[in-house]
């Protein structure tokens, strides 16, 4: 069943829950969760970016895909902002610790400075300058993990097919700042496993000629086939897909290479594992199992208090961590505590008026000192009916966030990565790489040539003073006078590979 487009009826059309008779046989494999839930979204109608045409049906594709695994699965489509925090919270209810969460997204996706946010059918059209437009009328991806990690799920996949082109381009306007497609997420939390249509800066393909009549994107008819392949595990689905989608792509002469961030603890077989032969060749053949009708239409009810958690964002510089709350709705103020003993402390307030509120705004922003250890950082705030909302847990790894603050950077300062200098004869400076080294596992670099065959060495990580560089490093390489560029490459610490780039004099 699928959402229909009016507001009175897509509550009642949200969930097409689905139960088995029996578990099918091929359901074998370690560590099965409690029961396995999948929402899926597809966007295609949209008000003032451009329309899309395949993404309701990958997300009914994929809802018919999973309900054969034996997911009990949400589909809605077309969802404006008000929807889709609706859907979410319906997501949240439906699934319990211990459970396999699947989302799925088809639709635009755009990133901001390192962010990834899936665009309600409602999103303004946004230009140069706007972007707090963009975030506030969006859906944050990471907040999506956040909360299935707050339900304790045991594993969360997450799908997105929203690599397109940026939808805020307009003739003669400019649009506003972001990427068209998204960003990587490079620092998945354990048990986390995501996967992108295509790669940064890349787009991904609805078909592959004129002529061709497939009802779904060429990534989505390509992973919803991998899987339903028995005995493969989610890595191996991820691989093959990646493979056929870029070799389709490269039949039409495009560059699209699906990629996948893995944190997940166990393999996970979505369609069992395969058997061993001996065992299969005394068997005898079971007869197909049959599925129950569906079970009736549940019925959620919206719950406000979880549509204003906040999240955060860390930065790391030489004092030690700023901390930035964001908050879907406006506040009246906002206190916090590290840890989960004692007291909050007021963030007070900034010397700008809330134009929502037409009070003073509350200080978003806190410090905490370079050596501040892990630890959950206990979060409140008044609502503007003067309520008291929370504690919300926010998760503060310092080591993670160090990692994922120094990779934003890396990846918004990319043309920065080498510079050449003339002293003494040519010199290739990559000082900026070792700033920022934490995030970096390998750097490898090519002296006029595109395939980067040369390791640089780099100095450890120090936690303590992670953008001081040592005074014993050296930052440079020395080239031939007649070098006309070097090609770099990046491996990050989660195993993830950089675009190769190329630098000229």
């Amino acid at each position: 069943m699928h959402l229909g487009n009016s507001m009175k009826g897509w509550l009642s059309r949200l969930l097409a829950v689905t139960s088995l008779a029996t578990c099918i046989a091929t359901f074998a494999g370690p560590a099965q969760a409690e029961k396995r839930v999948a929402l899926v979204v597809g966007n295609n109608d949209y008000r003032n970016v451009p329309k899309l045409q395949k993404a309701v049906n990958d997300a009914r594709t994929m809802g018919d895909t999973l309900k054969q695994l034996g997911f009990t699965v949400m589909v809605a489509e077309n969802q404006n902002r008000q929807a889709f925090s609706q859907t979410l919270l319906a997501f949240d209810k439906a699934v319990d610790a211990g459970d396999t969460a699947f989302f799925f997204y088809a639709g635009h996706g755009f990133e901001i400075a390192g962010q990834n946010f899936l665009l309600p059918t409602d999103v303004p059209a946004a230009t140069e300058g706007q972007e707090e437009l963009v975030r506030d009328a969006s859906v944050l991806a990471d907040r999506i993990i956040e909360r299935l990690q707050n339900r304790k799920v045991r594993t969360a996949i997450l799908v997105f097919d929203a690599c397109r082109n940026n939808p805020f381009e307009r003739p003669g306007t400019r649009a506003v700042a972001g990427g068209g497609g998204l960003a990587p997420m490079t620092q998945l939390p354990e048990g986390v496993f995501s996967i992108f249509s295509a790669g940064p800066r890349q787009t991904a393909l609805d078909r592959l000629s004129n002529d061709d009549t497939n009802p779904n994107s060429v990534f989505t008819r390509t992973f919803a086939k991998e899987l339903t392949q028995p005995g493969a595990n989610l890595v191996q689905v991820a691989q093959r897909t990646r493979r056929s989608v870029s070799e389709l792509a490269e039949t039409v002469r495009h560059k699209q290479i699906p990629v996948y961030f893995d944190q997940m603890v166990d393999d996970v077989f979505l369609n069992g594992m395969i058997k061993s032969q001996p065992e299969a060749a005394t068997r005898p053949a079971e007869p197909a199992q049959q599925l129950a009708a569906l079970s009736p239409v549940q019925r959620l009810q919206p719950q406000k208090e979880s549509l204003n958690a906040p999240i955060a964002s860390f930065s790391r510089h030489n004092g030690g961590w700023t901390v930035v709350f964001s908050f879907a709705d406006p506040t009246l103020g906002i206190s916090w505590r590290l840890g989960e003993t004692g007291d909050f402390r007021e963030t007070g307030f900034i010397d700008t008026l809330d134009p929502r509120t037409r009070k003073r705004m509350p200080n978003p922003s806190i410090e905490l000192p370079a050596d501040a250890p892990a630890a959950n950082i206990q979060v409140r705030y008044v609502d503007t009916n003067g309520e008291l909302q929370g504690p919300f847990p926010i998760r503060f790894d310092p080591e993670a966030a160090l990692i994922r603050d120094q990779r934003k950077i890396l990846d918004m300062t990319a043309t920065s990565w080498l510079s050449f200098r003339e002293y003494n004869g040519l010199l290739v400076y990559y000082t900026h790489l070792m700033s920022y080294r934490c995030a970096i596992r390998e750097v490898r670099v090519g002296i006029d040539s595109v395939v980067p065959d040369k390791v640089l060495k780099m100095p450890p990580c120090d936690p303590r003073d992670p953008s001081v560089i040592p005074h014993d490093a050296q930052p440079y390489l020395k080239l031939a006078p007649a070098t006309k560029s070097v090609s770099v490459e990046l491996t990050y610490r989660d195993g993830s590979v950089s675009e190769i780039k190329s630098f000229r004099r």
